[in-house]
């Protein structure tokens, strides 16, 4: 906050202002601590990597970490690691600097990811998928040589919706981003402790903090990405039905098999078996009134 916009400020409106910030960051620091008590995130004797990008949302993760690490009944280590991609004007001594003031450990890995992708990506096609690639490979080679047991992603409510309608619409999957996740090659497990966390609610958050943001000058100049629509029709969506994202979230995590299509998750094939062993209705307990499968009677 500037000394010109304190100083134009009333004591009482300086008070509410603290008041809401306080409220604010008590309300992520409940569901950060939600989500990783849901999911069992964090275990005692962990050592946590966060991956901070200069984002409001790693640097808001990493806040909530450090202020759920001050009180949390078990012991674990937090480490901050950043990947530098080595962007054209990325400024390299933003996020030492911010970290040594905090006095949390970190570590900076310089991979130049930035000229492969440039190189491998025509212009004008997504960069997102092989710098994905590139730099998640950077980042569990960081953590199986340091003793990393969980990493940490700064992913939040929207980005899982988001990713939701992204394999939708364009991969013909019904597939999001798990709070938590073990890597295909079972070696590291990915915690997402901002799953239940508003991107508008991080917003405010950090604009409150004041965290030197660093842009994403790749990802930030492809305005034709895939991603970006469908961010464009969740707003338009959540402005004229408010809950909307909320809704669809809660979605993910109330799932009917028996009401979808995927033979692999429910055995629609064996439907009649159990009609066969049905048991007959004069002679069905009250405990077996109701349909075998929950879900197909809530959708009767």
């Amino acid at each position: 906050m500037s000394t010109a916009s304190a100083a134009g400020r009333s004591p009482k409106a300086g008070r509410q202002h603290s008041n809401n910030f306080k409220k604010l960051q008590a309300q992520l620091r409940s569901s950060v601590g939600k989500a990783i008590g849901d999911y069992g995130m964090i275990a005692d004797g962990d050592r946590v990597m966060v991956c901070l990008s200069g984002g409001k949302d790693s640097y808001t993760l990493l806040d909530m970490l450090l202020s759920l690490k001050r009180s949390a009944p078990i012991r674990f280590e937090l480490i901050a690691v950043n990947l530098d991609q080595k962007q054209p004007g990325f400024p390299a001594e933003v996020l030492p600097d911010y970290l040594t003031g905090l006095g949390v450990p970190y570590r900076i890995i310089e991979q130049n990811t930035y000229a492969v992708v440039k190189r491998v990506i025509p212009d004008g096609k997504t960069m997102c998928g092989l710098c994905s690639r590139l730099r998640r490979g950077a980042l569990y080679r960081f953590a199986a040589e340091n003793g990393i047991t969980k990493i940490a992603l700064g992913h939040h409510r929207d980005d899982i919706v988001e990713t939701l309608f992204l394999n939708m619409f364009f991969g013909g999957r019904l597939k999001a981003m798990p709070p938590k996740l073990l890597s295909e090659d079972r070696r590291h497990i990915v915690i997402r402790p901002l799953a239940y966390v508003a991107e508008g609610s991080i917003a405010r958050y950090a604009a409150a903090r004041g965290f030197p943001i660093i842009p994403c000058t790749l990802c930030g100049s492809q305005t034709h990405m895939q991603r970006l629509v469908v961010r464009g029709m969740l707003k338009d969506w959540e402005a004229r039905f408010p809950g909307r994202i909320e809704a669809i979230f809660s979605s993910i995590g109330n799932i009917c098999a028996s009401q979808l299509a995927d033979p692999k998750l429910f055995d629609f094939a064996g439907l009649e078996r159990l009609r066969a062993s049905a048991p007959a209705p004069e002679e069905a307990p009250d405990s077996d009134a109701r349909a075998t499968n929950v879900c197909a009677a809530e959708a009767d």
